[in-house]
């Protein structure tokens, strides 16, 4: 056997409990059913850029497994605030999409957002260091639009199969039921993609003053589809018009202690009084050959796209100025999922988008039920009508007497002859196979950018609060790490590893 590490040790205050010595080889990875894995790190895919294929019976059965760890709360945002408002057009973009909520300024749509913490329990602090959760639900003329996106422009992995793996290194090892730093720089160590958001997290921006002062992203790239079947790609942006506010590691310890509900009591507060919180809407636009072309993966989450090439463009403005009647009715049972699209609007060939497209929907079935839509708060506006019957608490008279297929010939309801496809026509060809991104500079290149627009002040707050952090984590972690950090910025991760050395005289 392999010896275990010098730098492991099994301190049971920092050290996973249910952690193998290092070196120690356990296995083959397999599926539940003990079939051998040849990859947990990259989907199928029809060519490097090609969709997801449903034949990956390992992403669809990770996924679905994931989706049902937890219950009754969400297995991520289980923690939020949410309220009632409306979408208004401010600018014509009907040249880009026929989306009707869209189609004129002036209009407005009728919609509610909720806010969350993304890794923590319904019991956690507000002010926690933590990615906000943004997302909102437009009740349009052709049924409900999500947008479901978070405060930052990037996430920490860019395959669904590293999702649920994720995750787990947010949550509770499940020996002990404890915390641990180890587990969340154990994956960042060894998945780097991950360090471009980590740096947003352990930046100021980790701990946004409320849920009002913090912009909104869509993150992914989206398709805006025309009548002709004419597309662009494009991505969401929500700016707040409250002004950007964060809090200090202090001070969000401060408030963490002295009201741990603090952003959910602004956002409500604010409502109550007619402050009104609103936020502008902007999206970036690209031809298909703008987005295939570009310097950068426009598919990869891990990356941002430059205002520099491609500017904001104004669309509208939410306003939120209604306040939730009952939080468990409202708040609690909204579901929102990024495959809720309307005609002009469609997925991008992004693999994490992918996967939520079908994630997202099978976890709000098994959180909240088979007619999870029912629900008044996720109902649409319009009628709906389909096939679909039965299951567990049925709240319509289950489309009374009609009949339960299609086509049929007794008046049910049938294709809508004439509307376009929701998907632009899109070629896809490419070799079927697990194609894994490879980790280039160009992964490091946006984190040293990054860095380099920092003042001297956030970057003095970003190495403090990420060095602090990482010095909870084994010395082997800590240790492995650093050399990512230097690659992203020298200077950044010598920072970084001098506070190391200073705390721990081993190192």
């Amino acid at each position: 056997m392999i010896p275990p590490s010098k730098d492991f040790k099994q301190d049971p205050k920092t050290a996973l409990s249910t952690q193998q010595p290092l070196g120690k080889d356990l296995g083959v990875l397999t599926t539940g059913s003990g079939n051998p894995l040849p990859s947990n790190q990259t989907t199928q895919t029809a060519g490097p850029r090609g969709p997801a294929l449903l034949q990956d019976f390992h992403l669809i059965d990770k996924l679905a497994h994931f989706d049902r760890e937890r219950i009754p709360e969400r297995v991520v945002h289980a923690k939020g605030a949410g309220a009632h408002g409306y979408f208004e057009v401010t600018k014509d973009i009907t040249h880009l999409t026929c989306a009707k909520f869209l189609n004129k300024v002036g209009k407005r749509t009728p919609m509610f957002a909720r806010f969350s913490t993304v890794g923590g329990e319904r019991g956690s602090a507000d002010t926690a260091r933590d990615p906000r959760g943004f997302a909102l639900k437009f009740y349009t003329e052709d049924g409900n639009y999500d947008m479901v996106g978070n405060n930052t422009p990037v996430f920490f992995v860019r395959d669904p199969l590293k999702f649920p793996d994720f995750i787990h290194t947010q949550k509770r090892d499940p020996r002990d039921n404890i915390h641990h730093e180890d587990m969340k720089w154990d994956f960042w160590s060894k998945v780097p993609e991950s360090l471009h958001q980590v740096m947003i997290l352990f930046s100021n921006h980790g701990t946004p003053d409320g849920f009002r002062h913090m912009h909104g992203f869509g993150s992914h790239t989206f398709k805006f589809v025309n009548d002709d079947g004419s597309f662009h790609y494009f991505k969401w942006h929500f700016r707040t018009n409250q002004g950007v506010k964060n809090l200090t590691a202090e001070k969000a310890a401060e408030l963490e202690s002295a009201d741990s509900d603090y952003a959910t009591r602004d956002l409500f507060e604010a409502i109550e009084r007619g402050d009104y919180p609103s936020w502008t809407a902007y999206i970036q636009v690209m031809t298909e050959e703008e987005a295939l072309n570009y310097k950068y993966d426009v598919f990869d989450v891990t990356k941002v796209v430059s205002k520099k090439d491609f500017p904001l463009h104004e669309v509208g403005r939410m306003v939120l100025n209604r306040n939730p009647e009952n939080y468990f009715a409202e708040v609690e049972q909204a579901a929102f999922s990024p495959s809720h699209m309307v005609p002009g609007i469609a997925p991008s060939e992004d693999r994490m988008l992918q996967g939520r497209l079908f994630s997202y929907p099978d976890t709000h079935r098994h959180r909240l039920g088979a007619n999870y839509l029912q629900l008044p708060i996720n109902r649409p506006l319009v009628p709906v009508l389909n096939q679909q019957r039965d299951g567990p608490m049925c709240f319509t008279d289950n489309s009374g007497r009609l009949p339960n297929y299609e086509p049929n010939s007794f008046g049910g309801p049938h294709e809508s002859h004439g509307v376009r496809e929701l998907d632009a026509k899109t070629e896809v060809r490419g070799l079927v196979a697990r194609h894994a991104y490879d980790l280039t500079d160009a992964d490091f290149e946006q984190p040293r950018a990054l860095y380099n627009l920092m003042s001297d002040k956030e970057k003095a707050d970003l190495v403090d609060n990420i060095a602090n952090n990482i010095a909870k984590a084994q010395l082997v972690f800590q240790r492995n790490i650093v050399p990512h950090l230097k690659r992203i910025d020298s200077d950044y991760g010598s920072r970084v590893e001098a506070i190391l050395k200073q705390k721990n005289s081993a190192y």
